[in-house]
């Protein structure tokens, strides 16, 4: 009785790790709330807990005094291990980027564009982000999702509420609103 007490324990603590990252991922696509990403939005350490903390409840709720279930455990922690570590270092890889430069909005410092350079491929990819709004209401918007092959060249304030963004293919202009959302963009192709 004891045993399934801990392992029901310790689901539930994997429960609420694997929610936390879920909250994490939801405000890491555009609009999210800025806090709320870089507080969970941690696949490695959360999923990672989860897995281990399930793993461990099996672990301690079965009693293993056979040698079929000692070998039926020793296969599924390699394969766990096997199918693991390239997962983790697959989403450690997808996630590298380095901030290189802010540029506030004139007249607004609390609108500011965010440069990123990633390393997910061999040519160097530049995203940029809307961060708008000041500690928890801050949010961010991607402004500088390309297709393949397609780089970005510039992204600048034109104005206090409009930001141009220049790729290869097309120019795009941005209106922020009155309360820091982001319109749609009004897109030109680029004459070359």
């Amino acid at each position: 009785m004891r045993r399934k007490r801990i392992a029901w324990g310790l689901r539930g603590v994997a429960l609420v790790a694997l929610s936390a990252y879920l909250v994490g991922r939801h405000a890491s696509r555009s609009g999210g709330l800025v806090e709320l990403e870089l507080w969970f939005h941690r696949p490695v350490l959360l999923v990672g807990a989860a897995v281990v903390l399930g793993l461990i409840s099996v672990i301690v709720e079965l009693d293993f005094r056979t040698p079929e279930s000692q070998v039926g455990l020793a296969g599924g922690l390699v394969a766990l291990v096997l199918l693991g570590v390239p997962a983790a270092l697959s989403t450690l890889a997808a996630d590298s980027g380095v901030r290189t430069a802010r540029e506030p909005a004139p007249g607004h410092p609390d609108r500011v564009l965010v440069f990123t350079d990633a390393a997910d491929s061999f040519e160097p990819d530049r995203r940029v982000e809307l961060l708008t709004g000041i500690g928890w209401s801050a949010r961010h918007w991607s402004l500088g999702a390309r297709g393949p092959g397609e780089r970005l060249l510039r992204a600048e304030w034109s104005g206090p509420d409009r930001i141009t963004v220049t790729s290869e293919k097309e120019i795009q202009v941005y209106t922020v609103g009155g309360d820091g959302m982001l319109s749609s963009p009004s897109s030109t192709p680029r004459s070359r």
